[in-house]
C-alpha cells in the first residue's frame, strides 16, 4: 500500500507539472540570439570579402601609379636625348627631375644605357622593380610591402618606352607612393564598412523574416506546449509549404500529437493500475478464506474432492501468489524470474484444466512428456494461458469450414538443443492488420473489439525476461500461431568447480542448474 500509494504521489505530481506548473524560461534577447549572430556573421563575411579583394586591387593601384611616373619619365627621356649637345645644363636637369619627381633619369637605347639627368647621387637603392612582366602575386606583395615599410626608401623603376626597345629606368622616393597607398586603404577601409553595413542589414532584414521569425514562433510553440502538453490547442498548425520549416512544423505536429495520445493512454495506465492495486487488496482477502476452506478440502475422504482438490489448492495458490506479487512489486515490469527446471506437460495440464473453451472448440495437447523446461513456472503459466485464452475468444463464435466446421486450439512443443519451442496454433480468423503492427503494445496491440492489449505486453515482457524471444509466425491458411523460444540457463563456473572431484578429475556429467 506505501508503494502504491507512493506511484499516486508520483503521478499526482506529473499532472501538476503537466498544469503549467513548470517555471518559463525566458527566451534569449534579439541581439544576443540567432538574429544578432546573424548580424555580426553577415557583417564579418561581407569585410572578408572587401579583405579579399583589397590585395588585387591595392596591387593593380600601385602599379598603374608607377606606370603614370614612368610615363613622364620616359617623355622628357626622349626629349632630352633628341637634344644637343649631349650633356644638359645641370639646371636643366633640375627641371626636367622636378617635374617627374624622380632623383635620376636613365635611358637604355641600342644595348647602350645613358644617364639623362640625375641630381643629388644617392649612395645606394632600397630596392629594384622592372614593369615589364608583374604577376599579380607579385604585385600584392611589392604593394603590402611599401604600404608596412615605406615612406622613406629609395627605388629603382625601369619600364619599355612604348612599343619601342628603348627602356627607361629611373630612382625616386617612394613617399608618395606611401602617403597614396595610405589613402587609398583609408578609403577602401571606409567603403567597404559601409558596404558591409548596407548588406548586413538587408541580409538580416530578409533572413529575421524568412527564417529567425519562423524559428522564434517554433520556440514559443514547443514551450507552450510543454507548459501543458494534454490540451489539444497547443498543437502547433501544419504549414502546406514545402520548405524546410514547413516539414519541421508537420514532423512536430505529428510527434505532439503522438505525445499527447500517449499520455493519455500513460494516464489511463496509471490509473489502471491503481484500481489493479485496490482490487487486488480485496481479491487477497477473499483468497487467502478459500484457501482455508480449499485446504481442509485435502481431508476428505470423498474421492471425487480428492481428485480436484490438488488442482483447487493449487489455483488458489497461484492466485494469491500472484496478487501478492502485484501488492508488493507496486511497478509496471514483471518481477525477476525465479527459474527452475520442471516438466513442461504438467505445466499444460494444470494450463488446460483452467481454460474455458465454449462449444466447438477443442484443444489439443502435443507436448512430450519428457520435455523440461528452465523457467518460473508462475510466470511462464501465465504466458501460455494468454495465449490460449486469446485464441479460445478468437475462436468463439467463429466457424471454419476446415477440420469440419471445428474450432482448434494446439499447443506443441520441441527442444532445440539448449532451448524449448513452444507453439500455439488455432484456426480461427487470424489478426487484424492494426493488430499486427502494433503487437505487444500496450493498449494498442488488442485483437478483439474492447480488448486492452495488456496479455501480449506482459507475455512479451515475461518470456524477455527469460532470455527468449515470442513472435507471432506467418501460416499459409486462416488463424494464428505464436511461437517462444526459452533457452536454458547457462552453467557457471561456480556450478563446474563445485561437481569437480577433490582429486583435481571432474564427473562425467554436469547437471542442469535448478
Amino acid at each position: 500500500m506505501q508503494k502504491s500509494k507512493a506511484r499516486q504521489d508520483v503521478a499526482g505530481s506529473d499532472n501538476s507539472q503537466l498544469a503549467g506548473n513548470r517555471p518559463k524560461q525566458d527566451r534569449p534577447s534579439r541581439l544576443r540570439g540567432l538574429t544578432g549572430k546573424l548580424l555580426v556573421m553577415s557583417v564579418v563575411f561581407v569585410l572578408t570579402a572587401e579583405v579579399l579583394i583589397f590585395g588585387p586591387s591595392i596591387g593593380t593601384m600601385r602599379l598603374n601609379w608607377l606606370q603614370d611616373h614612368i610615363n613622364k619619365a620616359a617623355a622628357a627621356a626622349v626629349v632630352i636625348d633628341d637634344l644637343q649637345p649631349r650633356e644638359l645644363p645641370k639646371q636643366v636637369q633640375s627641371d626636367a627631375l622636378l617635374a617627374t619627381d624622380t632623383k635620376a633619369i636613365a635611358l637604355t637605347k641600342d644595348g647602350t644605357t645613358r644617364l639623362l639627368a640625375m641630381g643629388t647621387m644617392p649612395q645606394a637603392v632600397d630596392g629594384q622593380y622592372d614593369l615589364t612582366n608583374v604577376n599579380s602575386i607579385t604585385a600584392m606583395k611589392d604593394a603590402f610591402e611599401t604600404l608596412l615599410f615605406g615612406g622613406n626608401r629609395l627605388i629603382s623603376v625601369s619600364s619599355p618606352v612604348g612599343d619601342t626597345q628603348m627602356q627607361v629606368e629611373v630612382v625616386m622616393s617612394d613617399a608618395p607612393l606611401h602617403r597614396v597607398l595610405l589613402a587609398y586603404a583609408d578609403r577602401i577601409a571606409l567603403v567597404s564598412l559601409v558596404i558591409s553595413a548596407v548588406a548586413g542589414l538587408l541580409l538580416f532584414v530578409i533572413l529575421n523574416r524568412i527564417l529567425i521569425k519562423p524559428i522564434r514562433r517554433l520556440a514559443d510553440n514547443i514551450q507552450e506546449f510543454a507548459d501543458n502538453p494534454e490540451d489539444p490547442a497547443r498543437v502547433i498548425a501544419t504549414d502546406p509549404g514545402r520548405d524546410e520549416l514547413a516539414f519541421v512544423r508537420r514532423h512536430l505536429a505529428s510527434m505532439q500529437a503522438q505525445l499527447q495520445k500517449t499520455l493519455r493512454q500513460q494516464k489511463n495506465l496509471a490509473d489502471l493500475g491503481l484500481a489493479v492495486s485496490k482490487i487486488n487488496h480485496d481479491m487477497r482477502n477473499i483468497l487467502a478464506s478459500a484457501q482455508l476452506m480449499s485446504d481442509r478440502l485435502v481431508d476428505v475422504d470423498d474421492p471425487l474432492v480428492k481428485s480436484f482438490a490438488p488442482k483447487l489448492v493449487r489455483t488458489i495458490d497461484r492466485a494469491v501468489s500472484y496478487t501478492s506479487e502485484v501488492l508488493s512489486y507496486g511497478q509496471a515490469s514483471e518481477a525477476e524470474p525465479r527459474r527452475r527446471r520442471f516438466p513442461l506437460a504438467s505445466l499444460v495440464q494444470d494450463m488446460k484444466d483452467m481454460l474455458v473453451l465454449e462449444d466447438g472448440i477443442s484443444f489439443i495437447d502435443q507436448v512430450p512428456q519428457d520435455i523440461e523446461i528452465d523457467a518460473d513456472s508462475d510466470q511462464l503459466f501465465r504466458v501460455i494461458h494468454n495465449l490460449c485464452r486469446n485464441a479460445a475468444q478468437a475462436l468463439s463464435g467463429y466457424i471454419t469450414e476446415e477440420e469440419g466446421g471445428m474450432g482448434l486450439i494446439t499447443l506443441s512443443a520441441h527442444r532445440l538443443g539448449n532451448a524449448v519451442a513452444i507453439i500455439v496454433d488455432d484456426n480461427g480468423p487470424g489478426m487484424a492488420r492494426k493488430a499486427r503492427e502494433n503487437l505487444f503494445t500496450a493498449f494498442r496491440g488488442s485483437a478483439r473489439s474492447g480488448g486492452t492489449g495488456l496479455g501480449l505486453a506482459i507475455a512479451r515482457e515475461i518470456v524477455l525476461a527469460h532470455g527468449g524471444t515470442i513472435a507471432l509466425v506467418e501460416k499459409p491458411g486462416s488463424g494464428t500461431q505464436f511461437r517462444i523460444e526459452i533457452p536454458d540457463r547457462p552453467v557457471t563456473l561456480e556450478i563446474v568447480r563445485s561437481q569437480t572431484s577433490p582429486e583435481g578429475g571432474q564427473n562425467r556429467s554436469v547437471k542442469k542448474p535448478s
